[in-house]
């Protein structure tokens, strides 16, 4: 099997997940979005993704995407980036002219930042808050204590919040981090939820998930 076929079989096999999943929780399908997680995999591990018709993608830096995507958006050119890991403040200038969507708001320098970068280059990415949903302090997000707070920081600010984004604990049922970030996102008035990865995006469709973040299983072990 050539790597267009195996690529547009793998992505078959994912979109018929979401599709099961968001018809179980009564949802249409086309209410869950898959975001393929190219980051470490280089451009032309993308292009079979991209000829099978793959067009929402999401790259952790700043760097990286921009050593792939300004080629293969040439190519593609109705590609949608999103930027999905932690983002420093003073990369926010490249991740306002680079990305479509950021997944990672999650302090208010970063914000100001972004505010700033924004209204330089006069493009507005649209912005998820990311929420640390399991306490754990190695990993990004805002507190669950100070969302609201966050939250009225950068609507104050211009940013475009459409939603929350979270990353579970690993190796424990995500169902019930998955319900409390759709809970807060209802408590504090936003629609969108970027949470489920490889190993989970069906059980984050069935609870309210509208983007999914799968690398693994569409490009197999990380390059």
């Amino acid at each position: 099997m050539d790597d267009a076929q195996a690529a547009a079989g793998r992505l078959a096999t994912i979109r018929n997940g979401l599709t099961r999943a968001a018809t179980l929780a009564g949802r249409p399908a086309e209410s869950v979005r898959l975001v393929a997680v190219s980051k470490t995999h280089a451009a032309q591990a993308i292009v079979p993704l991209l000829d099978a018709g793959q067009r929402m993608f999401g790259e952790n830096r700043v760097q990286e995407a921009q050593a792939k995507w300004p080629a293969l958006r040439e190519r593609y050119p109705n590609v949608e980036l999103h930027c999905v890991g932690q983002l420093q403040s003073n990369k926010a200038p490249d991740a306002v002219r680079l990305f479509d969507v950021i997944h990672s708001v999650d302090r208010s320098s970063l914000v100001v930042a972004l505010a700033r970068a924004m209204e330089r280059e006069g493009k507005r990415p649209a912005c998820f808050v990311q929420v640390d949903i399991g306490e754990e302090p190695q990993k990004g997000g805002v507190a669950i204590s100070a969302l609201g707070d966050l939250l009225e920081t950068a609507r104050a600010a211009g940013l475009p919040i459409i939603g929350l984004m979270a990353v579970p604990p690993a190796d424990i049922e995500p169902a019930p981090y998955f319900a409390l970030l759709a809970k807060l996102a209802r408590d504090h008035g936003v629609t969108n939820l970027s949470m489920g990865m490889s190993g989970d995006y069906e059980t984050a469709a069935m609870l309210g998930a509208t983007h999914v973040r799968v690398g693994t299983a569409l490009f197999g072990t990380r390059g």
